[in-house]
């Protein structure tokens, strides 16, 4: 399209500088403007000014391109998003309530799901992973006056391989010191009335 424009304009011209690209320009507009085009079958003119007369007001809000997911809220009130932890009213959700995440570069708003969703919070976007993005007004009033621990999480450990993995996980039964008993099949049989051939 440029390149049909500045062809029309400079046709059989030898223009050189950008100010005699722009008094080409601005005589050959208005001849332009005059002619009916081929699409529309309507002045150009004529046609712009009635598109400019239909023109709404711009809103209000402004449209903000966003990303939009679903996550499933913690029952310390945190709803988790690319390894980092943001927080949300406790007071106005429910331990794993499903929300919609609204996400711009530079901005996390966390909504209750519904026919009007309603905004529970607003945070900058974490700057690295595994951050915690927390206002305290959240957690205002929490039973106990508990606040969960903000910070980076622990390091994992190494993973175990083979027998050590075996082993620390008998470790950890052992270590649990809950009491299994152990009982002949045939008390089981007793306590469900279950016969030899099967019946009950």
């Amino acid at each position: 399209m440029v390149e049909i424009t500045r062809e029309k304009v400079g046709s059989g011209r030898d223009l050189a500088a950008l100010e005699e690209w722009q008094a080409a320009w601005e005589e050959w507009l208005p001849v332009r403007r005059a002619q009916v085009h081929r699409t529309h079958g309507e002045v150009i003119t004529v046609r712009a000014a009635a598109d400019r007369a239909a023109l709404g007001r711009l809103p209000s809000v402004p449209y903000v391109v966003c990303e939009r997911h679903l996550r499933v809220v913690g029952k310390d009130a945190l709803v988790s998003f690319e390894a980092s932890l943001y927080s949300v009213p406790w007071t106005l959700v429910r331990p794993r309530q499903r929300l919609e995440l609204r996400v711009t570069p530079g901005e996390v708003r966390i909504y209750g799901l519904g026919s009007e969703p309603l905004l529970l919070a607003t945070h900058p976007r974490a700057q690295a992973r595994g951050s915690w993005v927390v206002d305290e007004a959240h957690w205002g009033g929490l039973p106990g006056g508990e606040r969960p621990h903000c910070g980076p999480a622990a390091p994992l450990p190494e993973p175990l391989a083979g027998e050590e993995q075996l082993a620390d996980l008998m470790l950890r039964f052992a270590a649990a010191g809950t009491p299994v008993a152990r009982r002949d099949i045939a008390t089981y049989d007793e306590l469900f009335a279950v016969s030899a051939g099967g019946g009950r």
